[in-house]
């Protein structure tokens, strides 16, 4: 499967939220899939207040998340779209990825808030870990920036997630006829390099072989693939590269649930998704 079909979208009444639903509903609209919103509210918790006040805290609270409901409603509406209308209450990682894997979604989209330097060290607590333990593929839409798939950047280092997100990115530049770029990073200190420039050229070699062997099975699909090979910080040269081409999605690869819900996502990745200027989707290399 190309494209994605049934798609949730996990929205909390943030401007980042909405934006990312309303691109939701074009990759819906454009590719006939089913879309789902969600919103989670906390279950309300002070032990030293009466029953009543307790009462009244909670139908507080789920109005709250009604109200964010009918906000995403008339967006829908806005777009064209269909949507089903989820409210739940509970921790709001567990619900979400309860709902999406029992219902079989195949990709979660959330929104990423802004770019304030915590903001993009920790992206959000809840965004962070659905991304480490969703079983499925998770796309994350900065605010103010839009869903295009038209050019695609995909970092490689040979590993079976990198392996799985490069094939994701040839199946949608294949789908959507967009153009491929891929890299490959060598991360090394300087000390590293003066006292093993043999070794640097190793990697540097390493990473050819790496984006020559997307580029060889992009190229079998019919879709031809810039190559590139770099030396630097990981993340910033993906996320540098990206601001330079211009690129609409990042895509990056990562391993399936580890079952330990409260650890984050691979410091790499977390710090693409909060420095990146485009959407970046999260691929995953566990099997469904």
């Amino acid at each position: 499967m190309e494209r994605y079909r049934k798609i949730l979208v996990a929205v909390d009444g943030s401007e980042s939220s909405r934006n990312a639903f309303r691109q939701a509903c074009r990759i819906v609209r454009h590719d006939k899939s089913w879309i789902t919103a969600i919103v989670v509210i906390p279950p309300y918790q002070d032990q030293f207040q009466t029953l009543s006040v307790k009462e009244k805290a909670s139908k507080a609270l789920k109005d709250e998340g009604l109200k964010i409901l009918d906000d995403i409603q008339a967006i829908s509406r806005e777009e064209d779209v269909y949507v089903k209308l989820l409210i739940e209450e509970g921790s709001p990682v567990d619900i979400i990825l309860d709902t999406a894997e029992a219902n079989f979604f195949d990709l979660v989209v959330t929104g990423r808030r802004g770019r304030s330097r915590l903001e993009r060290s920790l992206i959000g607590s809840v965004t962070s870990r659905i991304i480490g333990h969703s079983t499925c593929d998770v796309l994350v839409v900065p605010k103010n920036t839009m869903v295009v798939w038209n050019s695609l950047l995909v970092p490689t280092d040979g590993s079976p997630y990198s392996t799985s997100s490069a094939r994701k990115a040839i199946e949608l530049a294949r789908a959507y006829s967009a153009s491929l770029t891929v890299v490959s990073i060598v991360d090394v200190t300087e000390e590293f390099q003066a006292q093993a420039p043999d070794a640097v050229e190793s990697l540097v070699s390493q990473a050819w072989q790496h984006v020559n062997d997307v580029s060889s099975r992009a190229r079998e699909l019919g879709v031809a693939a810039d190559r590139f090979v770099r030396e630097g910080e990981s993340y910033k040269v993906i996320t540098d590269m990206a601001l330079k081409q211009r690129t609409d999605m990042i895509v990056m690869g990562s391993h399936g649930r580890t079952g330990v819900r409260r650890l984050f996502m691979g410091s790499v990745t977390e710090k693409v998704i909060g420095y990146a200027v485009c959407p970046v989707l999260v691929v995953k290399a566990l099997e469904r």
